[in-house]
């Protein structure tokens, strides 16, 4: 069974336009997604195509002018605002993308060790400071005394040794120096290895397939495939969406090549299939027909063409 199962998940926006207009975005729509005990999928895709916003969903931190529908679900029961308030920083813990989230007033090392069950929790941080460069000295720091990266591997430490069955790791690696950013991805391994769900979002295809089971791709607020690590491969023949062709293609190893036009914004979405307009292999059917999440090739993918 999955331990985090996501499920035709949407989420707008209500803003005002004027005084007295209101607008209502929906900047994700059907998002489909599962992880299992073990397993490291990560997320990927452009800017503005709902990878932080997912994890901001799980973790119930989205603001307060967020309309959610579709379906939650940790170990096979519904995640409510309930269980989050009792999972919250126990059995889920966050690696967020803003070093924002430490406590401006509260010294770095007892922010690691309150995310701590381990009875020798000061050993614990130490360890973990140690393992991501982070001087003894350093945990009698306020967060404004440190740099971007050292905050960011303080934000590592919290989460790693929290002993959180699921771990949301948002950019965890952006920042901080190549050395440190590899041994962030193989304690995420580790931690895998011995039985924690791990749910990388990032933009850095190349470093999440070196530790990734599976690989989702996400496309204008929705997921267009879910494939295993190994189909990026090659010229991306395996894979089964054409964006996702298209995103393995762009890379500079991988002849570069771009499409043309844009990402659409919400509230300008198209009426069909999200990615048509930039499709060399789309139909007048792809124009109209907004296509379901279907299983193919041990892999999901959203694309009436894909075979």
């Amino acid at each position: 069974m999955a331990l985090l199962e996501v499920m035709d998940l949407s989420i707008s926006f209500t803003r005002y336009r004027g005084l007295f207009r209101q607008q209502t975005l929906e900047v994700i729509n059907g998002l489909q997604l599962s992880i299992n005990p073990g397993e490291v999928v990560a997320v990927v895709g452009s800017s503005g195509s709902g990878k932080s916003l997912l994890a901001h969903a799980i973790m119930g931190i989205l603001p307060g002018n967020a309309r959610m529908t579709g379906s939650l679900r940790y170990n096979g029961e519904p995640l409510d605002a309930k269980k989050l308030a009792a999972l919250r920083g126990k059995e889920l813990a966050l690696v967020p993308q803003s070093v924002n989230y430490l406590d401006p007033l509260m010294k770095v090392g007892a922010q690691v060790r309150s995310s701590s069950t381990d009875k020798a929790e000061l050993d614990a941080q130490r360890k973990a400071f140690a393992r991501y460069q982070l001087d003894q000295k350093v945990e009698q720091l306020y967060p404004f005394q440190l740099s971007g990266g050292m905050a960011r591997r303080v934000l590592l430490s919290t989460a790693t040794i929290s002993g959180a069955k699921l771990i949301v790791a948002d950019e965890p690696t952006p920042g901080l120096h190549q050395e440190v950013a590899q041994e962030t991805l193989r304690r995420f391994r580790e931690l895998a290895d011995e039985g924690c769900a791990i749910l990388l979002i990032t933009h850095d295809i190349e470093s999440a397939l070196q530790i990734a089971d599976k690989v989702a791709v996400f496309y204008a607020g929705t997921t267009v495939e879910v494939a295993s690590a190994a189909d990026f491969s090659g010229s991306g023949q395996q894979l089964r969406h054409p964006y996702s062709q298209a995103l393995w293609q762009s890379l500079p190893q991988n002849e570069f090549k771009l499409i043309p036009g844009s990402q659409p914004l919400p509230g300008s979405l198209p009426e069909g299939c999200l990615f048509a307009p930039r499709c060399q292999q789309a139909s007048a059917e792809c124009s109209s027909l907004r296509p379901a999440m279907r299983d193919l090739r041990a892999g999901l993918v959203r694309c009436i063409h894909a075979s």
